[in-house]
């Protein structure tokens, strides 16, 4: 029992340090509120004073009387959750925060957090200059104070996550409002007061800018929200064919503690491929799965760096990603590398991306696992595997910047 105890608190902490505290956080209100038994009462990302005081029937001054920002840089204030050193879509608001600056932008980041566990500012500036996957910025960052709010200059204030939509409604401030929409947060939940809220952001009279076209499609055609996305790309820094030998080995995003990704499914799949084909190496990385049963042979990589990953990719011939929600970017950074990813089938993937590359499959286990057997058995493997890496040659992030870049300015004009 005490030892049982001790697993899930060392869970939990590696939950809050890697991820930040809106991960921590997220989990103890969703699926692994029930197995993370931590002695603090578990609080919503969004405070509750924030979540009563926002009445979205009832359009705000903001909305009334939209600021206009006729030309040149505009002062951008980023809301967010307080990064964690893993949190994959802080590293990518960062991209994008850059992004915004290289525009000439003028940017300021507010952390806002109600989970009472964040580092502190100085602690957070030192993670983020020492992890390669942080892009670098000049914003400064600093804690929000809704008594004080956002500096009087802001222009634009960006909501990046459902709980920020909270104070950027609130804010005194008559700058425009924006929510940058990396995933349909909704759906993290189960049907509840979190799910609840987290929809109703959508209804906030925000102008979305999202993460590749089935965000944008869904957020506008149900909630009718004005909404532009930026594609999808990949970093060929990171990514790239090294290997021109046929691969043995398999790939698998684990992340037991992000239902979205379905690691059960994965499990139950590669169970069926290892049965069929021992012979072959099974990579699990994402997390550190030592506490879970798996019941294969697995190489159990964990949350790998950034550096790492390629070498990882490069002997492998093909790579499960699930993805119940948006699309992760994993599937594009795999075909770079020039692994076939095999995902999960639905409007979700297929509207970000329709890379033939990509092997879609319909969700059967047994499914996945023959879709694994026929990528490793194809005869023009080696010849397919520099083929897709070509496909996403000129896909490129410099361009999602300049189309994120675009849309901002034209809500801005009004």
């Amino acid at each position: 029992m005490r030892s049982g105890f001790l697993q899930k608190v060392t869970r939990a902490t590696r939950i809050l340090r890697e991820e930040g505290p809106r991960e921590f956080g997220s989990r103890l209100f969703g699926r692994l509120s029930t197995r993370l038994s931590v002695a603090t009462k578990p609080r919503m990302l969004v405070a509750a004073e924030d979540a009563a005081a926002v009445d979205w029937t009832v359009a705000p001054e903001w909305s009334r009387s939209p600021m206009i920002v006729s030309g040149g840089p505009a002062h951008i204030a980023w809301i967010m959750s307080p990064p964690g050193e893993t949190s994959g879509g802080h590293h990518n608001l960062f991209r994008f925060i850059r992004f915004a600056e290289q525009a000439g932008h003028i940017c300021t980041i507010y952390l806002y957090d109600n989970q009472g566990a964040a580092a502190s500012i100085r602690e957070i500036k030192a993670m983020i200059a020492g992890a390669e996957a942080y892009a670098p910025v000049v914003a400064d960052i600093v804690t929000y104070d809704a008594a004080i709010g956002v500096s009087a200059d802001t222009q634009a204030i960006i909501a990046t996550g459902w709980e920020t939509a909270y104070p950027s409604f609130r804010d005194s401030s008559l700058a425009r409002r924006f929510y940058f929409v990396q995933d349909y947060e909704p759906g993290f939940y189960a049907l509840g007061t979190e799910s609840l809220l987290a929809e109703n952001t959508y209804r906030f009279g925000f102008h979305a800018i999202t993460a590749g076209g089935w965000l944008s499609h869904k957020v506008s055609t149900e909630f009718g929200m004005k909404a532009d996305h930026f594609d999808f790309a990949v970093d060929k820094v990171h990514y790239s064919v090294t290997n021109l030998e046929r691969r043995n080995e398999v790939f698998f995003y684990a992340r037991p503690v992000t239902p979205r990704r379905a690691f059960e499914f994965g499990i139950l799949a590669l169970t069926d491929f290892a049965a069929s084909r021992p012979d072959i190496v099974i990579n699990l990385a994402g997390w550190d799965v030592s506490d879970w049963d798996v019941p294969f042979a697995y190489n159990n990589l964990a949350a790998m760096d950034i550096s790492k990953l390629n070498d990882v990719y490069n002997r492998c011939a093909a790579g499960v990603v699930m993805s119940l929600s948006n699309m992760s970017l994993l599937p594009l950074e795999l075909m770079s590398a020039g692994v076939t990813p095999v995902v999960n089938d639905g409007p979700n993937n297929r509207m970000v991306s329709d890379n033939p590359f990509i092997e879609y499959v319909p969700a059967s286990p047994s499914a996945f696992a023959r879709k694994i057997v026929e990528v490793l058995d194809r005869p023009d493997a080696v010849e397919r595997s520099v083929a897709m890496s070509a496909s996403v040659a000129d896909v490129n992030w410099s361009d999602s910047g300049v189309q994120f870049n675009q849309a901002l300015a034209r809500a801005l004009r009004g």
